[in-house]
């Protein structure tokens, strides 16, 4: 896998696209019903890996997890 980028992305309609200013100068052109479906999956996405995440820190440390979440 590459590196992950850690700033997000700029985001802006024209022309009847919906337009992602990625990096390095990347720019990505979607239909709106594309773009729609696709920040549905980033979301999911992005959910599932918060809660991994956080089910790592509380397998691995369970006291601390459950004193600060109280």
């Amino acid at each position: 896998m590459t590196q992950p980028f850690t700033q997000p992305r700029n985001v802006f309609h024209e022309n009847g696209e919906v337009v992602i200013d990625g990096p390095n100068g990347t720019v990505i052109s979607m239909t709106p019903e594309a773009a729609l479906r696709t920040a549905g999956r980033l979301d999911e996405a992005a959910l599932n890996e918060l809660i991994d995440r956080a089910t790592k820190i509380a397998d691995r440390d369970p006291v601390w997890y459950h004193a600060e979440n109280s």
